[in-house]
């Protein structure tokens, strides 16, 4: 498949990274610099140009292309960009965006292709339901549902005092639909087997049914149980903040939001029935031991400021906040942050990656979610006729496949399958597997 990226930034190149080894890719992007660096970093063919230009898309080879991503940081350039590929050719069309208007606009539209848009991501509103999903599971650093919500994947970190640290998988696999798939130590991905050994500082990937994800959370941070009375905290009253706020009362919370900007906070307030929305400066620490932030159970930094998001955050954690989720738009701050003490790291880039690279897969692909900066992949598949796994034993058909490929769960007609080695996969089944990059790559045209 032809693909055309336009937009080199952190959310094109890292989809170009997934897309380079199995399909034919171009990226576009004005900055002459990053396309230098993908020249010379990726097996793909970097064009310096506007992707709003006719004559740089035709350049790029629009005529062929089956799919263009405009991947900018601009919304209306990726609108523009979409719009002038449809005039050429009809390729299908994703454009990244963050304001949540163009995407109900697009949403509302009879054929879903208003702007000449195929596919419509919104960066903020992904964000947001991404820091929901954390914030909802006690000690996880990332989630992502699978199967219409029938299968969880969750990464946790094993803190020193938790009751799984220096266990084995085997005497920490206490339920009965949970697959530990994988523990990531120092950047690297090891596969978990039975006599893995989980060490604190150790994440562990788990796929399995919510229930199951829910009480291994409980597992690993017993202290840290979430309660329909939880007390959450939004500092900063950005787009962000509010869909988190609007998608916490959705699921019937009831979060505090602090947003400095008085019209802003008075609008929030109109927006928002039931979040108290206080207006003040996040950073006085006064104001916040006054409106006991200390006793929260989490604290979400979504300002629209990297280097205030970590101010308040650390500031939120050194009063005495159990928990700490900061908005990170640099995605080279991410570990930075983690380091120094804030428990998660949303980074909007990432996410708005995970999503557009599901739509860069085969079609039986559902979707996929990415692991330590794109080293595996938890991904699901709708199995067919021509699939390896077909009505053969589990044990079998992943005998035949290289190491690295883990299958974490199955759904059939919406019933959750646990996978064990003598369960044969049908036609139409959903399978949620987990695979490292190369294994990918090996295996992805076999699925």
């Amino acid at each position: 498949m032809r693909v055309i990226i336009v937009g080199a930034g952190e959310v094109g190149s890292s989809i170009a990274a997934s897309l380079a080894d199995t399909h034919e890719v171009v990226v576009v992007d004005t900055d002459p610099e990053r396309v230098d660096t993908l020249t010379y970093s990726l097996d793909v063919l970097a064009i310096e140009g506007d992707g709003t230009s006719l004559s740089t898309l035709r350049e790029a080879g629009i005529d062929e292309a089956d799919m263009i991503i405009a991947s900018t940081d601009d919304d209306e350039t990726n609108l523009v960009t979409c719009g002038t590929a449809k005039t050429i050719d009809d390729p299908f069309t994703i454009a990244r965006v963050k304001n949540v208007d163009y995407l109900e606009t697009w949403q509302h539209a009879a054929d879903r292709q208003a702007f000449g848009v195929d596919f419509m991501v919104c960066t903020n509103l992904l964000t947001a339901e991404d820091i929901v999903r954390v914030v909802g599971l006690p000690a996880a650093r990332d989630v992502d549902p699978f199967a219409g919500g029938a299968v969880q994947m969750a990464e946790f970190e094993v803190s020193d005092d938790s009751p799984v640290a220096d266990q084995t998988v085997r005497e920490a696999d206490r339920f009965d639909s949970l697959t530990f798939a994988a523990l990531l130590r120092n950047g690297d991905v090891e596969i978990a087997r039975g006599e893995s050994r989980i060490r604190p500082g150790d994440k562990v990937v788990v796929i399995g049914s919510p229930e199951s994800v829910q009480a291994f959370a409980r597992e690993v941070a017993p202290a840290e149980t979430p309660s329909s009375n939880e007390d959450l905290v939004i500092i900063g009253g950005s787009d962000i903040g509010y869909h988190t706020a609007r998608e916490l009362e959705e699921r019937g919370l009831h979060p505090r939001l602090i947003e400095r900007d008085p019209d802003r906070a008075r609008e929030l307030a109109e927006k928002l029935p039931d979040t108290v929305v206080m207006e003040s400066d996040a950073t006085d620490a006064e104001f916040l031991a006054r409106e006991h932030v200390d006793e929260a159970d989490a604290v979400v930094a979504a300002l629209e400021s990297d280097e205030k998001n970590l101010l308040v955050s650390v500031l939120a954690k050194r009063l005495g906040a159990d928990r700490t989720v900061a908005v990170v738009e640099t995605t080279e701050y991410v570990d930075l942050f983690e380091t120094v003490g804030v428990d998660v790291a949303v980074n909007p880039r990432e996410v708005t990656a995970e999503e557009i690279t599901r739509f860069t897969r085969e079609l039986h692909t559902e979707k996929v979610a990415l692991i330590e900066a794109d080293k595996a992949e938890v991904l699901e598949i709708e199995v067919d006729d021509e699939s390896v796994l077909i009505d053969r034993p589990i044990r079998e058909a992943v005998a035949d496949l290289p190491k690295g490929f883990v299958i974490g769960a199955i759904t059939r007609e919406g019933r959750f399958i646990v996978p064990r080695g003598d369960t044969v996969i049908e036609p139409g089944d959903h399978v949620v597997a987990f695979a490292e990059r190369d294994a990918l790559a090996a295996v992805s045209d076999r699925l």
